[in-house]
């Protein structure tokens, strides 16, 4: 489905443009730094969203139609077929300004976690500039610790952005914008329905993150050496 079909490119997409950012601006900024981190993230997460915005729509209608009807009625592709004709090429980025929003979630992610990462490093004392830790058991469980605890911590700020990206791919929707739709559901639904969700998101995108950053680490690693 959309879903299998979106977190491969998303995923692909994210790290390629963080790892090929990161390494341009290391030898133009102070490297490692905050600032490298901040905009190789961004840089990250905007290509990501732009890319992959009209796959994570027709996921989000498809799930808004099994909800309505009971049953999901159209596949992936008459979904997509049917945004074409009654939106248009506009309509695959509905929610798009939200997903940009979402990039702050993916900044503090990996400022907290190349933190955690650089803290851990000179905790052993290594005296290698190696951006990773040796590839033994221990280090990539205390590397998946580090990711599940900036991904809790960057989700936790940043949730709203989910919240407010589902409300704006609605078909026909009363939503418009991402300041919009935050200010309609906080007046409707109150501020915790900014937060709906948040428990089952953690769940799922936690252990993810955990073995993303870990399998990331490992494939930087085998590639250097």
């Amino acid at each position: 489905g959309p879903n299998l079909a979106g977190v491969a490119p998303s995923r692909a997409i994210y790290f390629a443009a963080y790892s090929t950012t990161k390494e341009r601006l290391n030898t133009v900024l102070v490297p490692e730094s905050k600032k490298v981190h901040i905009l190789a993230a961004a840089c990250g997460g905007i290509s990501s969203a732009t890319l992959t915005n009209p796959i994570w729509l027709v996921k989000t209608r498809m799930q808004l139609e099994a909800r309505v009807k009971g049953e999901m009625a159209s596949n992936a592709l008459q979904c997509a077929m049917h945004v074409y004709h009654t939106e248009g090429l506009r309509g695959f980025y509905r929610g798009i300004t939200a997903s940009y929003a979402g990039v702050s979630e993916t900044i503090i992610h990996f400022v907290i976690y190349e933190a955690l990462k650089k803290e851990l490093r000179n905790s052993q004392h290594s005296p290698s500039p190696s951006l990773t830790l040796p590839p033994n058991n221990s280090d990539f469980f205390v590397l998946m610790g580090a990711a599940a605890v900036s991904k809790t911590c960057a989700t936790c700020i940043a949730y709203p952005h989910e919240v407010a990206g589902t409300r704006l791919r609605e078909e026909g929707s009363r939503y418009h914008s991402f300041i919009q739709t935050l200010q309609l559901v906080v007046r409707e639904e109150g501020p915790l329905a900014l937060y709906r969700g948040l428990l089952a998101h953690l769940i799922r995108q936690i252990p993810n993150a955990a073995i993303m950053m870990a399998t990331y680490e490992l494939i930087v690693h085998l590639a250097s050496s």
